[in-house]
């Protein structure tokens, strides 16, 4: 049996989300491969995981490089947005891969309230997740979303579900905005809505996913890059 995909299809990525899902993919190729580059890389950047870009100046230098300025202007007023979105979704991911040396939990097209569905048995709802979830959507703060986002993401990485770090970077760079926000929060739901468990599937999704190539790409059944 094969684990379906939350709305069918991989959303494309806006221009963040494409430079953060290319740097996720190196950091995590070189991970599974234990390259000892990837390595110390990631294990700096977990330490910003849930905290303001401008509360961890050690890092400058590890998230952000001149390909992300070729699209975003230092003149741009939004630029300060995009980078934080990237620091954001870049530190969550460290956070998310610690110790999963054979697993990447970078996965293109796993939105994150299909995750979050995924944690629960099928057919129920864990109440106290599910409150959680939600008000990680609702935050009126972005400090407070992104540390309730922290804790849901270190029980993705519990159960080896993985998550789009594409995506939720785009998603972080949308919700800075009150519109932005609420088509965040309303695609969170949909997300969690419309995931289908598979029969035969534990919460992680271990038997389904099959094997994952050092690129995030499922080897063998699911969502492929």
């Amino acid at each position: 049996m094969t684990t379906t995909s939350t709305a069918g299809f991989v959303p494309e990525l806006r221009d963040v989300g494409k430079l953060v899902d290319e740097r996720v993919r190196q950091l995590q190729g070189g991970y599974l491969k234990d390259l000892p580059d990837a390595v110390a890389t990631l294990a700096k950047l977990r330490r910003g995981a849930g905290k303001p870009i401008e509360a961890v100046p050690e890092l400058v230098g590890l998230t952000l490089d001149h390909r992300f300025y070729e699209r975003f202007s230092v003149s741009d007023p939004r630029t300060e947005d995009a980078e934080a979105a990237a620091h954001e979704a870049l530190t969550l991911y460290a956070l998310h891969q610690q110790s999963k040396r054979e697993r990447g939990m970078h996965r293109r097209g796993r939105d994150l309230g299909g995750a979050v569905r995924r944690l629960m048995p099928a057919g129920d709802i864990d109440e106290p997740l599910r409150r959680r979830f939600v008000q990680a959507g609702s935050a009126v703060h972005h400090a407070t979303r992104l540390d309730r986002l922290r804790g849901i993401v270190q029980l993705l990485r519990a159960e080896d579900v993985p998550l789009d770090y594409g995506l939720l970077a785009d998603q972080l760079h949308d919700a800075r905005t009150r519109p932005g926000a609420e088509r965040v929060r309303r695609a969170w739901g949909r997300g969690f809505q419309a995931y289908r468990h598979s029969e035969g599937t534990d919460a992680g999704g271990t038997e389904a996913d099959g094997a994952t190539g050092p690129q995030g790409t499922e080897t063998a059944t699911g969502v492929s890059d």
